[in-house]
């Protein structure tokens, strides 16, 4: 008898071993939006939980209209522990609504370069991680450019003589990628941001805006700005109000196009389905002033802890992101996502050229700052994004999609 009743209680003792093995194990989700790292940001979330075992990170893509998603999963209260979001006015936003954890006191925050934190500090404390600076602008195919002796163009005049070499040979100038309204949305504003100049200029026109006073139009020469959106498209494939992501890297990948307008997440992407690409990367040229040719660039991605996680789930994310830091986690953001670090002497020599020349570009010659990330987030992601798209469509006029974006963003300060 004395035996049996032993042998239950090493089963019992076993099966609650097992049981606190098992609910000890934290699960933690990542919401994100960026679908070109897709599997490489699995991957790290593999190697973190391999060196974490007692932490598993369960992620989630959202990459059209993830702002939307976001903001009904946080109404609801399933907020995601991890939630990835592009810099300033997403951040500010929902770390305003009290969704975003305090980190400014967290060791990561000292790993990343000074400058990049503005990009995540609101009211004076940080609530997000910046991981990478981007920059938006033409990736162009070399071996294309030389078999017809084009040069990278540095004015928009130069740049129509490149389209019409490229048209005249059969080879489409720009892939296109007009179904998905971010593109779009990063096009308009990239114009709107060159055409507009300078940081200063910039910042003074945002907070005309902000104080209920300007338009969208104040600052630049709308005719000159929509005759290059006319233009973009008109160098595209015929059928680009239909293509999306897919198709845009395979026209570029399949060397069918020479150039796409993206940030190097789409690089990294068409390497993939073509390693033998030679890629260079260079600044949209929206006037025919070599001086206002300059990068449209910035802190692009970054990471923040839900603040309605429990206690347990915010320490287990908070190591998430100081692994982050870490050689390894700083390897495979920079090898397997292709995408520049923020982290202070992070080794970039596995990034590819194009990358070197964002930098040194940047280096030289400033950049101009992602307005778009400073626009009120509703005025980004519902009017300016789709207010392109719908231009491209034929279905709005220029005079729509400037009172679409004036009328929205005096309604959203208004608040």
């Amino acid at each position: 008898m004395k035996v049996i009743f032993k042998k239950i209680f090493i089963l019992i003792f076993l099966v609650l071993f097992v049981f606190n093995l098992i609910s000890a194990k934290e699960k933690l989700s990542l919401f994100f939006y960026k679908q070109e790292i897709k599997d490489a940001l699995k991957d790290m979330c593999d190697a973190f939980s391999k060196e974490n075992p007692d932490i598993t990170i369960e992620t989630e893509m959202v990459p059209n209209d993830s702002i939307t998603v976001l903001k009904t999963r946080l109404a609801s209260g399933r907020a995601p522990d991890i939630i990835q979001l592009q810099s300033y006015n997403q951040v500010f936003e929902f770390a305003k609504a009290g969704y975003l954890l305090d980190i400014s006191k967290e060791r990561v925050i000292s790993k990343v370069i000074k400058s990049s934190k503005a990009a995540v500090t609101y009211n004076g404390k940080v609530y997000a991680l910046p991981m990478d600076f981007a920059g938006i602008g033409i990736i162009y195919n070399k071996k294309i450019f030389k078999k017809y002796g084009l040069q990278p163009p540095t004015t928009y005049r130069e740049l129509r003589r490149v389209c019409s070499t490229l048209k005249k040979n059969g080879i489409t100038p720009f892939a296109g990628l007009l179904k998905a309204n971010w593109s779009a949305g990063h096009f308009i504003t990239l114009l709107h941001g060159t055409l507009t100049g300078s940081t200063d200029k910039t910042m003074k026109w945002i907070n005309k805006m902000n104080s209920g006073k300007g338009s969208w139009a104040d600052p630049v020469d709308v005719d000159t700005l929509f005759s290059i959106m006319d233009f973009y498209k008109q160098n595209m494939e015929s059928n680009a109000v239909e293509m999306d992501w897919n198709e845009q890297q395979a026209a570029f990948a399949s060397e069918k196009a020479a150039m796409m307008v993206q940030g190097l997440w789409s690089y990294g992407a068409a390497i993939g389905t073509n390693p033998k690409l030679d890629c260079g990367f260079i600044p949209f040229p929206a006037t025919n002033n070599k001086r206002d040719t300059k990068f449209y660039a910035d802190v692009d991605s970054t990471f923040a802890i839900s603040a309605t996680s429990s206690p347990s789930k915010i320490k287990a994310a908070k190591k998430f992101l100081d692994w982050l830091s870490t050689k390894q986690g700083i390897k495979m953001w920079t090898e397997k996502c292709k995408l520049t670090s923020t982290f202070k002497g992070a080794d970039m020599s596995a990034l590819d050229a194009p990358f070197n020349d964002l930098m040194s570009s940047v280096n030289k010659n400033g950049a101009y700052i992602w307005e778009f990330s400073i626009y009120p987030v509703a005025v980004f992601e519902d009017a300016a994004k789709n207010g392109a798209q719908a231009y491209f469509f034929g279905q709005e006029s220029k005079e729509d999609v400037i009172r679409y974006i004036d009328e929205l963003w005096r309604k959203e300060v208004g608040k």
